[in-house]
This record gives C-alpha cells, structure tokens and sequence, in this order.
C-alpha cells in the first residue's frame, strides 16, 4: 500500500477540481492545469479533496498510485501558490539580462546565449548575478531553470558557473607545485 497515495489531496479554498476521462483539471488564482492519469490510477473528488486509488493491485498500479497523487497535488500547489527556482551566477564577466522574450547570458563565451523565456514562466533579474524563475506548472519551471543551468554548469576549481541558489558546489583543491 503507497503511504503516498493513501492521502487525498485538499482543495484550499478558491480553488476548483474536474475529473473527467482519465484527465484532472484543476482551476485556482494563479491559472489552470491539467494532468492525464494514466489508466492503472483513478481519481475522483470527495468532501473536498481529491482521492487518488489504483485500480488493481499490480505492481505497476501500486507504483504509479504515489506518483499521480503527488503531481496532482503539484496542481494544486501550483494554481495557489506558483513554484519558484533561483540561479545564481558566479564568475568575472559572467551575467545575465532579460530581454524583451529572452534571457541574455553573458557567460564566458565568445558570444552571448539567448534562451527563449516559454509562455507560463516569468523570468526576473533582480541582480546580474540572479535569476528567479517562477510559474504555476512545477515540471516547467524545473525544466526552464536546469536548461539554463546547462549552458554553463559549476567548474569545481574556482565555482565559476551557472548553480541553483541552493546547491552546493564541491571544491576541489588546484594543482600543487
């Protein structure tokens, strides 16, 4: 039995739940989203909560059970309250800008690298050395962030690069003469 799963999901107030075909949507302050189950798990809403059960005891069904309620409950958190990752960038000449539908960084290159800022993501550069990134859908917002991260990961030697706020990097020490 998944000590996941077994837990519905409360719906806080303002916001609302469908479950139709296979398919939750969830509508809050922050926007709307939707998640396709997949077809060993059910959902359905009670006492204002949504239940998340499998429909038979296989194996696969006991595994997946935890999982959909976790990214239903990731719905709900995310119509109420919106997913927030912060980068830091740490290196001489290194920044970053937003600009118009992009985001400028500056990060040691012979060129600078422009990344598409996608529809539902808010991009902000408080500094030139941070970014936040904020959205309501959790699996975008990671995505976004970790593609940035991607154009210039952390060197171990002297921490320049790309590294989430709460990370941290393992030095390494240099060469000995």
């Amino acid at each position: 039995m998944s000590r996941i799963g077994k837990y519905p999901v409360p719906l806080p107030s303002g916001v609302t739940a469908q479950v139709t075909d296979g398919t939750v949507s969830v509508k809050g302050p922050k926007g709307e989203l939707k998640l396709k189950l997949v077809p060993e798990v059910n959902a359905d809403i009670k006492d204002g909560a949504i239940a998340v059960t499998p429909r038979e005891q296989s194996q696969r069904a006991r595994a997946m059970w935890g999982m959909q309620r976790t990214l239903v409950n990731n719905l709900v958190k995310g119509v109420t309250e919106g997913y927030t990752e912060r980068l830091e960038i740490s290196g001489v000449g290194y920044r970053a800008a937003v600009q118009g539908k992009n985001l400028n960084l500056q990060l040691g290159f012979s060129h600078d690298v422009n990344h598409p800022i996608p529809a539902g993501i808010q991009i902000v550069c408080e500094k030139p050395t941070l970014i936040t990134i904020t959205g309501i859908d959790k699996q975008l917002v990671g995505q976004v962030a970790s593609e940035i991260r991607s154009y210039r990961p952390p060197e171990p030697y002297k921490g320049k690069g790309v590294k989430y706020a709460s990370e941290r990097i393992r030095r390494k020490e240099g060469k000995k003469k």
